[in-house]
């Protein structure tokens, strides 16, 4: 991680635990908003207005987090109005690399080695680790926002007067139950299964474990005779579960040990999974090849770097989409 600017020790995956051994994520530290009028939004300082071609979204494919960003721009048809970089799956003793995988890009703005060094770049004496995703502006040369959770939203609304969109991911009149939802998603799913697989204690990942399976029993109950999670229609909430489902039987049934089941063990959450997959431009944010390469890379987990052949369904699932091979 990075101490008042200066990289001092390797990558770890255990960012910091409580003192019973939970796995405790960081906090983001760059939360400005790029907002229609580029007045300040919900949190930080102004000066970031929407504007086609002025910012860049720095991603690994293997992140869900980053994921989320990456399915925003893509259903809100922000392509040709935000660029997108790709970090290399496989983490180093530096954290995320640029280039040299392929489907992962160098750095076209500063030629950067590291992701840490564009954090760097933004603040000369920052202390934390260097996270994706990152939103850039490159007008002012200034990262605007390193929180996933911001980004997913402001997407939704920020870029409405240049690219008109059907797609609300965010609807007011549904806000209050989003917030509750994916406070739960959050908590017991998305980073439960981070709190099973870096956790150093067994009752701490018993307990993590046993969270991971009770939030999936209530999203395969809460999706019987549904198509989506909130008003049936897609919302946010839907993008928050899809990026750990389409993660979870190759990654972290196995390397995180949430092993209980499998997704392809509810049949409501396959049809789930499958139905966002086959959304326009979903399939462009998902890279079974970098999912694995990434999660198997972590030296802590799989120091011998061995990668699973297996389950093939989900990689023929993602082929066949890939092929047009569906409705």
């Amino acid at each position: 991680m990075l101490v008042s600017g200066k990289w001092n020790e390797d990558w770890k995956p255990l960012q910091k635990s409580d003192d019973q051994g939970r796995f405790v994520r960081q906090t983001s530290g760059f939360r400005n908003w790029i907002t229609p009028d580029g007045e300040p939004g919900p949190t930080g300082i102004g000066g970031f207005k929407a504007e086609p071609g002025r910012y860049r979204l720095y991603v690994a494919l293997i992140c869900p987090w980053a994921s989320r960003t990456l399915m925003a721009r893509e259903l809100k048809g922000l392509q040709d109005i935000i660029e997108v970089t790709v970090v290399n799956p496989e983490l180093t003793t530096q954290g995320w690399a640029f280039g040299n995988y392929p489907n992962a890009n160098a750095d076209p703005l500063f030629d950067s080695k590291y992701l840490h060094e564009l954090y760097t770049r933004a603040d000369a004496t920052y202390t934390g680790r260097a996270t994706v995703p990152v939103l850039w502006d490159m007008k002012q040369s200034m990262m605007v926002n390193n929180e996933s959770a911001d980004i997913l939203r402001m997407l939704d609304t920020a870029f409405e007067n240049i690219a008109p969109s059907k797609i609300r991911l965010f609807p007011e009149a549904l806000s209050s139950e989003i917030n509750e939802l994916n406070a739960q998603i959050y908590d017991k799913l998305n980073n439960g299964v981070y709190k099973a697989g870096f956790t150093k204690e067994q009752s701490s990942y018993e307990e993590a474990t046993r969270e991971v399976f009770e939030m999936l029993d209530a999203l395969e109950s809460r999706l019987e005779g549904k198509s989506y999670l909130v008003g049936d229609q897609l919302t946010e909430t839907d993008i928050r579960t899809f990026v750990t489902l389409i993660r979870f039987d190759v990654a972290y049934h196995g390397l995180f040990k949430t092993n209980i089941k499998q997704i392809v063990d509810y049949p409501n959450l396959t049809a789930f999974m499958e139905r966002v997959l086959k959304l326009p431009g979903v399939i462009n944010t998902v890279n079974i090849d970098h999912i694995v390469a990434g999660y198997y890379s972590i030296k802590d987990l799989n120091p011998a770097g061995i990668r699973p052949i297996g389950p093939s369904y989900i990689s023929e699932l993602v082929e066949s989409v890939n092929n047009g091979n569906h409705a």
